[in-house]
């Protein structure tokens, strides 16, 4: 097993980043249109805190991925990959970085303009980042949703380039992320 990146696979840290990264986001989908459908109650209030913790737990991890992927070479990508497949490649990661790190703080956004006090799974109290303000709550909320959606369409355009690349090109870009992979 490789601990480091080289330019032609992926390092354990940076699979598990990924992974553990992908996990919680699916997780967070789930518990955030979870929370949002529900009725005013406990069981409500709950799911929000689940959500904003593993909101904020996949920001410090994306941080981490990012260090990582700063400090370490990235693969390459296939010999004869057209130069618009690179680019786009290139300008789709960039977005998903975007998006895992802007999610996060729309959302401590929302909550800090909502004045709602809140600790990371009932233990470290998050500070607020904006004044008490509805109109500012409302409006972070608003990004927060837009910002959601999009990551929701770049997430399904993520898959089907990984899956493209496997099923169709043929070549590695997949394999070479998933844990066990074989070379």
């Amino acid at each position: 097993m490789n601990w480091k990146n080289s330019s032609a696979s992926w390092g354990a840290p940076a699979k598990l980043l990924h992974w553990l990264i992908a996990a919680l986001i699916l997780a967070q989908i789930a518990l955030g249109l979870t929370a949002k459908g529900w009725r005013l109650s406990p069981t409500k209030l709950e799911l929000f805190v689940w959500h904003k913790s593993v909101g904020m737990l996949i920001l410090a991890l994306v941080l981490v991925r990012l260090a990582w992927r700063l400090a370490n070479a990235t693969p390459e990508l296939p010999a004869g990959t057209p130069a618009w497949e690179r680019a786009a490649a290139r300008a789709s990661h960039a977005l998903l970085y975007v998006l895992m790190l802007a999610l996060p703080f729309t959302g401590w956004i929302v909550n800090s303009a909502a004045g709602v006090p809140f600790s990371i799974f009932w233990w470290i109290p998050l500070p607020a980042i904006v004044a008490p303000d509805k109109h500012t709550a409302d409006l972070a909320a608003t990004v927060h949703g837009s910002l959601f959606a999009l990551l929701a369409l770049v997430l399904v355009v993520h898959v089907a380039a990984a899956l493209r690349h496997h099923l169709v090109k043929r070549n590695d870009v997949l394999a070479r992320m998933l844990p066990l992979e074989k070379r």
